[in-house]
C-alpha cells in the first residue's frame, strides 16, 4: 500500500494561481480550492519512470468522483482532541483495501508480462533522498548525537557522516508496496530488511522484484499495520505514504489513532520512525505525534494503569528528531511549504 502519486521533483513545478474557492454542490459550506483540485487531479495522473498499468482516463475519472464526494479538512484536524463534531474528513478510494487490491493485481500482472516494477510513490528522487537522509539520521542516533531540534528548528539538517555499520539495524517498511524503498535502503548498508503490506499481490510483486534485482535477503510478508501479527520490534520503521492512505479511509480519524498505537509497539525503544507524507506537513505530523503522546500520558494517569502495563509490551512516546529540508518548496497564501514532508521521530526508551 502506498500514498498518493506526485510529480517527480525534476519536472516543472505547477504555476501559482490566485487562491479561489468554490462551494461543493453535495454539501452546503464544503469548500474545495482550485489549487487543491489541481494537486489532487495531478496526483492521480502522474506516472513514474518505472511504468504504470493504470489508465490515465480512468485515473482522472476516479479523481473526479473522489473530489465530488469529499469535503477537505486540514490533516492536523484528524488528530484533534476536541470533543465537538468536526464534520467529515478527507476520504477517497485510495483509503480502501479494494482499491489497492485492484491496483496491485494489475501491477503484478504487468510485472510478470512486461517486467515493469510499477510506480514509485512520490517519485524516484524522493525515494533516494529518503533513503540517504534516513541513513544519516540512524548514524546520528547510533552515535548518541541527537540534538533537540524541537526546541531549535533553525539547526541544519543532519549532514553526511562517515559510514557506520547499520547492518545490525532491523528495518520494517510498512505498506511496502513494490518494496523498492527497501532495495534503496539496502544500497545504503541496511541488511536486516522486512517489508509488509496488507495486499497479497503487492507482496508477490515485491518478492519478484527483489529476487530479480538480487536482493534475496529482504523478507516480505502479508500484514496489516492496524492489526499487525508481528511479535517483534524494529530499530527503524519506515512509512512512505501509508499514513496518507489510512487517513483517506472513511474512518480515517479513528484509523490514524490506531496507526500510532500500533506503530508505537513496532518501533524498538531508542529506535526511529520515519514518515513521508504528501497529505500532512512537517508541523502537522509533529503535532499528531504529540497528540498521541498526550493521549498516552492521559491513559497512564488513570488508576492501576501502570500496574497493568507491567504485563504488556510497553508503548512509548515519540520525540521529533529532524525532517528533510531539501525538498523543493513553494509559497501559497504567504506560507512556504513543500509537496512532500519526511519527518523522523525517536521512540523514547522510558514508559510514557
Amino acid at each position: 500500500m502506498a500514498g498518493i502519486r506526485l510529480q517527480p521533483e525534476d519536472s516543472d513545478p505547477p504555476q501559482a494561481r490566485t487562491p479561489t474557492t468554490t462551494t461543493a454542490t453535495t454539501t452546503t459550506g464544503d469548500l474545495i480550492s482550485d489549487d487543491e483540485r489541481s494537486i489532487a487531479a495531478d496526483s492521480w495522473s502522474i506516472k513514474s519512470d518505472y511504468g504504470s498499468t493504470l489508465d490515465d482516463d480512468q485515473r482522472h475519472a476516479d479523481a473526479s468522483d473522489a473530489l465530488a464526494a469529499v469535503s477537505f479538512r486540514a490533516a492536523s484536524d484528524y488528530s484533534s482532541d476536541k470533543e465537538e463534531e468536526q464534520g467529515d474528513g478527507v476520504s477517497s478510494k485510495l483509503g480502501l483495501q479494494s482499491y489497492w487490491d485492484v491496483a496491485y493485481s494489475e501491477e503484478f500482472v504487468n510485472f510478470r508480462e512486461h517486467g515493469l516494477a510499477g510506480e514509485v510513490w512520490f517519485g524516484a528522487d524522493v525515494m533516494e533522498t529518503v533513503a540517504s537522509w534516513t541513513k544519516n539520521v540512524c548514524t546520528t542516533v547510533s552515535r548518541g548525537n541527537i540534538s533537540d531540534h524541537a526546541e531549535n528548528d533553525s539547526k541544519p539538517e543532519t549532514v553526511a557522516l562517515e559510514d557506520t555499520d547499520l547492518s545490525t539495524w532491523s528495518v520494517l517498511d510498512i505498506g511496502t508496496g513494490n518494496g523498492l524503498l527497501l532495495q534503496e535502503l539496502a544500497k545504503h548498508g541496511f541488511s536486516d530488511l522486512t517489508g509488509v503490506d496488507y495486499i497479497e499481490d503487492a507482496i508477490s510483486l515485491a518478492r519478484g522484484l527483489a529476487e530479480r534485482d538480487g536482493y534475496t535477503n529482504i523478507k516480505f510478508m502479508v500484514d496489516d499495520v492496524l492489526e499487525t501479527k508481528l511479535e517483534r520490534t524494529f530499530m527503524l520503521v519506515m512509512d512512505k505514504g501509508t499514513l496518507d492512505a489510512i487517513g483517506l479511509h472513511p474512518d480515517g480519524p479513528l484509523k490514524r489513532f490506531m496507526y500510532w498505537d500500533s506503530v508505537s509497539k513496532l518501533v524498538a525503544p531508542g529506535g526511529v520512525l520515519v514518515i513521508t507524507s504528501c497529505n500532512s506537513t512537517k508541523d502537522e505530523l509533529v503535532q499528531e505525534a504529540e497528540n498521541f503522546n498526550r493521549r498516552r500520558n492521559d491513559v497512564l494517569d488513570e488508576p492501576n494503569i501502570m500496574a497493568n502495563l507491567q504485563h504488556e509490551r510497553s508503548t512509548c512516546s515519540f520525540q521529533y528528531i529532524d525532517h528533510v529540508r531539501t525538498y523543493p518548496t513553494f509559497m501559497f497564501g504567504g506560507v512556504v511549504g513543500s509537496r512532500v514532508a519526511t519527518v523522523a521521530f525517536l521512540r523514547n526508551a522510558d514508559i510514557c
